[in-house]
């Protein structure tokens, strides 16, 4: 059996139908149904059968689906050993993480392991979590730092996660705002505000809104950024306010960050395909995420690098609220 065609086979059990497994592979639909056709021939077993316009797995399909993961884990294990020669990790990990964890989390932890394991490579993937879960399955990536909070695509039996961190969501505000005082903020005061979102059916999108709408008031987005960095600048600039991940508040930007009257935490986690014991390069890098640095503890206040003014902006009282500008 073709492992290439397997990895094909395992996709469409995951994301459902050839075109989509076609888009994933970078390949026409017709170049995907023959593969598979050829991979019927190869095992000497029906893997699919037609319903209308649609090709779904047979039972059989399904088993070598399923199987077909644990063979691939299974075949970059030894290619990996035989690289290193077995004394050291060695070979590709693919780790996905989404946007605020890349800085804080994978990049210091990828140059540890860079210094330490000349024959280990990481290749890093910008994953949000509704991405990176269906990216871990179909074998794209062999770890993802995640959020176990995201409802929309529920864990299974299939997935071991191992904890690392906490974050808190934050409300972040140009630092004149009278909101940029010390104390937790009330989200119903802020109703009246112009607000910057993440893009439509995103975690962040999804979790702003409803928090909003469970303080009962429909936002007024003004704007929507896929990069949180476009997002500060914006709440910077004194145009909008947002919700953002602690982790996603970069010292740099004068903006402050408060809590919230009703604390929201989401816990981050790594991922990894459950089956045969993970290979020695996975183990690390799990080992250099688990151990990087203390994230639990939320930033509050202002960038270090405000100048004197943002001092006494920050000193203005919490009590007022929001609209109150």
């Amino acid at each position: 059996m073709n492992p290439w065609r397997l990895r094909l086979l395992s996709q469409l059990d995951t994301l459902g139908t050839v075109r989509a497994v076609a888009q994933a592979a970078n390949l026409s639909p017709s170049s995907v149904s023959q593969q598979l056709a050829v991979l019927e021939t190869e095992t000497r077993t029906q893997l699919l059968e037609r319903t209308g316009r649609r090709v779904r797995l047979t039972s059989a399909g399904l088993i070598l689906a399923r199987r077909a993961r644990a063979i691939l884990d299974h075949m970059d294990g030894v290619e990996a050993e035989l690289r290193g020669f077995g004394e050291e990790p060695a070979g590709l990990v693919r780790l996905g993480a989404f946007q605020s964890a890349i800085h804080t989390m994978a990049v210091p932890a990828v140059t540890r392991l860079a210094r330490a394991y000349t024959h280990l490579d990481v290749e890093l993937l910008e994953l949000e979590p509704h991405a990176s879960m269906p990216a871990l399955r179909t074998g794209d990536a062999d770890i993802i730092i995640t959020t176990s909070d995201f409802d929309e695509l529920p864990l299974g039996p299939d997935i071991d996660l191992v904890p690392l961190a906490t974050d808190p969501i934050v409300l972040v505000v140009p630092p004149e705002h009278p909101a940029a005082g010390r104390g937790a903020v009330d989200l119903a005061a802020c109703a009246d505000e112009p607000w910057a979102f993440d893009v439509p059916q995103s975690y962040m999108a999804n979790l702003a809104l409803r928090l909003c709408r469970q303080a009962r008031f429909e936002p007024r987005v003004v704007c929507r950024f896929s990069n949180y960095m476009m997002t500060l600048q914006h709440v910077e600039a004194g145009l909008s306010i947002a919700l953002l991940p602690g982790l996603a508040v970069d010292s740099r930007y004068r903006v402050a960050t408060r809590e919230l009257a009703t604390p929201v935490t989401r816990t981050i986690t790594a991922a990894i395909r459950r089956g045969t014991p993970p290979r020695a390069a996975v183990r690390v890098v799990l080992d250099a995420l688990r151990h990087g640095p203390d994230l639990a503890e939320p930033r509050h206040g202002l960038s270090e690098l405000d100048p004197p003014g943002a001092a006494r902006a920050a000193e203005v009282s919490s009590e007022k609220s929001c609209h109150e500008r």
